[in-house]
């Protein structure tokens, strides 16, 4: 009886040394992975009334409507957008800023997004969502239908 105690003790200190080992050997590159796509955007947001805030940490924000009682959050370092039937996710660190035009009886607004290279394109949002960062005074979040401009640090 007692050999059988101290035999499965030993079993599951093995196992857990094992799983211990795993965990420490993964974790370097998990962390790794974190800390590139925790880039973080400075970004300069003027409202269709001329207020301009600064939003440290921006991303675009969307919630994808699951059912009449749940929704996903979705937290983005990229800029969904259309052009033509097709969608594309302008990257943050391409882009140098963002001209707003609201659009006509409740459609979607026209957007100028002009790149860090120069080149520019007209687009449509593909969601409709928000900028959203930290300002001086607390967490801002600004709909894209009421921006006229995006300008990123």
């Amino acid at each position: 009886m007692m050999k059988n105690l101290i035999n499965q003790w030993m079993v599951r200190m093995a196992v857990y040394g094992l799983a211990g080992l795993v965990v420490l050997i993964s974790a370097p590159s998990g962390f790794a992975a974190d800390a590139k796509a925790e880039k973080t955007f400075t970004m300069a947001v003027t409202d269709q009334q001329g207020v301009e805030t600064e939003l440290k940490n921006g991303i675009f924000y969307w919630e994808e409507k699951m059912s009449e009682t749940s929704f996903v959050p979705h937290e983005l370092r990229h800029l969904p957008a259309k052009r033509g039937t097709a969608t594309v996710n302008i990257k943050f660190d391409q882009i140098k800023q963002i001209e707003v035009k609201p659009g006509a009886d409740k459609s979607a607004p026209a957007m100028t997004v002009t790149l860090t290279n120069g080149k520019n394109g007209e687009f449509t949002p593909a969601v409709s969502g928000s900028f959203k960062g930290e300002s001086d005074f607390g967490q801002v979040e600004v709909p894209i239908g009421s921006v006229s401009k995006v300008v990123f640090k």
